[in-house]
């Protein structure tokens, strides 16, 4: 090496050791006061918002390297001011409940639950027939949860401000476990610094969300001994295979058959004959339905045409259709085909909602009409809240859905359904105080109801512990609180759970 090569270097190593250490990232919450007037009495509150890190331990050469970070989450927590409230409400951390709220996708932000039922203001979308016009609004939430528990509200890594810290990859929080542990340590860190341990603890999932929150029960028992009293699951995807149309899988079929039947009579196609009535023979007709289906081309002619009949009758939908579709309906293609004849599709998270497409010979649905009508007015809300009530800045792009979380990773499941009801089972038996609580929408198209209710029946539990699971239905969708009417009656329903479960 020349001396010139010898002197480079040496000012190559000087320049690296005099830089500056790169400082790691660090939360960057923002505190403000505030009070909800409502019929019951003021509700004075602190809400918190902003970015959280999430370290990880690591381990290198099996020797211990410190709390690494590896990503910041955005997170919104409400929690009642230290004075007495309405109802006669205690803010002791041991009596005050708290409940941790997300929702699902893969790779959605929390929202949806936050702003639509949740939270102590709400979006103002409207509802079907009668949707708020740009730039929509924002208005008090009387019957907030927060009446009855403090409330913390987490956007999983790549939804909301949550991001990969800088360096750091994203993707081994974009799956079932990633995401689970990531969730569960941002639940774990809250709870301590919040000195929360010995508060009643709820968890609340919506969606995918619900397959979150029925691993998470288990989970967060298992890894950290932390013991909740309720689990809330608002449309809870609990197995995947009961959802979507499989290679040979005639499971969806009879499950949503009523919600075809409902949609349908909803639409006006079954003249009129009410909501009960359809739904009714649809649920009992749809055990027959299973087994006409798993029994294939044994199949007799006249019961197959009888099929026919009875399936086009309760759906709406064309003998022909049916026929053509050989007895088994895809949903996002009936979503298309249904009220096709009026040049329109109908929405799938909220079958009620209808919109125009740019023709009408697509074979599946080309949007979700429910989807248009309602991620305007929540986009909106929730900017104007962060910046403008929250006194949150910040610039990144807030992903109220993110495409970037795919494709999610189920690897956990190789070879068998997604399927997490087994875990809600373990999480009741290891508890035996653990209460549930499971909200359904009757005109979900994306997670129907008897698709829920068969993953309750598969639980492998006591039949005496069924009497810790209480179901309800709404007249709505999937987001059954966009209908005025359900969310009144829901946001009643959740807290007069709360109020049990926290009481045992």
């Amino acid at each position: 090496m020349t001396d010139d090569e010898k002197t480079s270097q040496t000012d190559i190593a000087t320049s690296t050791a005099g830089a500056p250490k790169k400082a790691e990232p660090t939360d960057d919450l923002v505190t403000t006061a505030h009070t909800l007037h409502t019929p019951q009495g003021d509700l004075s509150y602190t809400a918190t918002t902003g970015r959280i890190v999430l370290r990880q331990e690591v381990l290198t050469d099996d020797k211990y390297d410190g709390r690494k970070p590896k990503a910041e989450v955005s997170i919104t927590y409400y929690t009642l001011d230290p004075s007495t409230g309405p109802e006669g409400q205690d803010t002791d951390v041991t009596r005050r409940p708290v409940t941790f709220a997300f929702n699902g996708g893969p790779g959605s932000s929390s929202v949806w639950l936050h702003l639509g039922l949740l939270g102590p203001r709400r979006v103002d979308s409207g509802d079907v027939g009668n949707l708020t016009a740009p730039p929509y609004g924002l208005v008090d939430n009387l019957e907030t949860l927060l009446h009855v528990s403090d409330l913390v509200f987490i956007d999983p890594v790549s939804t909301g401000f949550s991001r990969a810290t800088e360096g750091e990859q994203a993707k081994p929080f974009h799956g079932f476990t990633g995401d689970l542990e990531s969730v569960g340590e941002i639940i774990r860190l809250w709870t301590s610094r919040n000195d929360r341990w010995m508060s009643p603890k709820f968890l609340i999932g919506e969606s995918y969300g619900g397959t979150r929150g029925a691993a998470l029960a288990e989970y967060l028992q298992q890894r950290f001994g932390m013991f909740f009293n309720g689990v809330m699951l608002v449309a809870p995807a609990l197995n995947l295979e009961a959802l979507f149309d499989g290679e040979h899988s005639n499971l969806p079929h009879p499950l949503f058959l009523p919600l075809y039947a409902a949609t349908a009579q909803y639409h006006g196609l079954l003249g009129d004959r009410t909501l009960d009535d359809v739904v009714a023979e649809a649920r009992d007709w749809a055990e027959t339905y299973a087994s006409i289906l798993a029994r294939g081309a044994r199949v007799p002619d006249d019961e197959r045409a009888a099929a026919v009949t009875k399936i086009a009758s309760l759906t709406g939908l064309s003998e022909d259709y049916v026929d053509r579709a050989n007895l088994r309906l895809e949903h996002t293609r009936v979503y298309a085909e249904l009220l096709r004849s009026r040049r329109l599709v109908t929405g799938r998270l909220d079958t009620r909602f209808t919109g125009p497409a740019d023709h009408y010979i697509h074979e599946q649905m080309p949007y979700d009409p429910f989807m248009t009508a309602t991620s305007g007015p929540y986009t909106a809300a929730l900017h104007h809240y962060l910046r403008g009530e929250l006194e949150y800045e910040h610039d990144a792009i807030y992903e109220v859905l993110s495409r970037q979380v795919h494709p999610w990773s189920y690897k956990e499941f190789e070879g068998q359904a997604v399927d997490v009801a087994d875990k809600l089972a373990t999480a009741m038996i290891i508890n035996p105080h653990l209460q549930v609580h499971i909200a359904m929408g009757r005109y979900d198209g994306g997670v129907p109801v008897e698709a829920i209710e068969y993953s309750l029946d598969q639980m492998a539990i006591p039949a005496s512990y069924r009497d810790r699971i209480e179901t309800r239905v709404y007249p709505a969708g999937h987001m059954m609180y966009v209908h005025p009417e359900s969310r009144v009656a829901q946001a009643a329903d959740l807290a007069d759970f709360v109020r049990r479960a926290s009481n045992r």
